[in-house]
């Protein structure tokens, strides 16, 4: 059940950028055999760190059949609907996956922190209550990309891949975000923390420990696999693109699903492609 696609690499576009600007993402990836189904990309904003009723499908694109062979072209989707992201959390870290599937299995995840804040120095220090948008500029982290890649069945005759232990489905923190080395702190902290509680009042929330847990959980698999996924990634990264001329042949990228991949210089749609 040897995976039959391989993320070469993925290029954040116009980063940093503002925060009611379009994501843009230019995607390298190349096929080991024909594929007669749709690949489905998915690109979704994380909301909120604490739930996932907060997530938004940005868009979504189906891609097939897919001929052998390397393929590029640029997927982007419109900003998160800021109206649906609770008030505390359009300010400050959030994550962006892409999530991508064949015959509705989700075989690979890739995931980024992005921050949010201010482009007003005065709004920085005394952010309103009401968050700004105009006003906002949107960072995707590029250097701390999380992959995750899961088994499925590439063909009607592979047998059903075994579940991953719910044990292996989550990072540990420290792979996640830097922490305080110094225990005594930590302790001293525990101590605060819990008087504060006898006190009764509510305990305050660690932003970046609920994205590492929302993070965590957005990519559900082994944080062992995910890291040698992602320097596999970046070794490939290393490669040079194969630009892909007017003789060779390119998927075909839309919205709505696609039936034929037909060569690149022929081909028009909505998705910007590399010529």
């Amino acid at each position: 059940m040897a995976s039959r696609v391989n993320i070469v690499r993925v290029d954040i576009l116009d980063n940093p950028a503002m925060f009611t600007d379009k994501f843009k993402l230019e995607i390298t990836f190349e096929v080991f055999e024909h594929l007669p189904h749709d690949l489905e990309w998915e690109l979704v904003y994380v909301g909120s760190g604490t739930s996932r009723d907060y997530d938004q499908v940005l868009d979504s694109a189906l891609v097939g059949p897919t001929p052998e062979g390397r393929h590029r072209f640029v997927f982007d989707a419109d900003h998160p609907d800021i109206s649906k992201i609770p008030t505390d959390d359009v300010v400050g870290v959030s994550v962006l996956l892409l999530r991508c599937k064949y015959n509705e299995q989700e075989f690979i995840n890739l995931g980024w922190f992005v921050a949010n804040e201010y482009t007003d120095e005065e709004l920085k220090e005394n952010p309103p209550a009401q968050p700004i948008v105009e006003k906002l500029s949107r960072k995707v982290e590029t250097e701390d990309l999380r992959v995750t890649t899961f088994p499925i069945r590439w063909t009607d005759e592979e047998p059903i891949p075994e579940p991953t232990e719910e044990g292996d489905r989550v990072f540990a923190e420290e792979d996640l975000m830097p922490l305080n080395d110094d225990g005594q702190e930590d302790d001293d902290d525990e101590d605060e923390d819990d008087d504060e509680m006898e006190g009764g009042e509510t305990a305050e929330v660690d932003l970046n420990e609920s994205f590492n847990e929302r993070m965590a959980q957005a990519l559900g698999g082994d944080g062992e696999k995910s890291q040698e996924d992602g320097e596999k990634m970046e070794d490939d990264a290393g490669n040079n693109d194969v630009e892909m001329g007017d003789d060779e042949q390119a998927v075909q990228i839309s919205n709505d699903k696609v039936n034929d991949a037909e060569p690149l210089s022929d081909k028009t749609n909505n998705v910007e492609m590399i010529h």
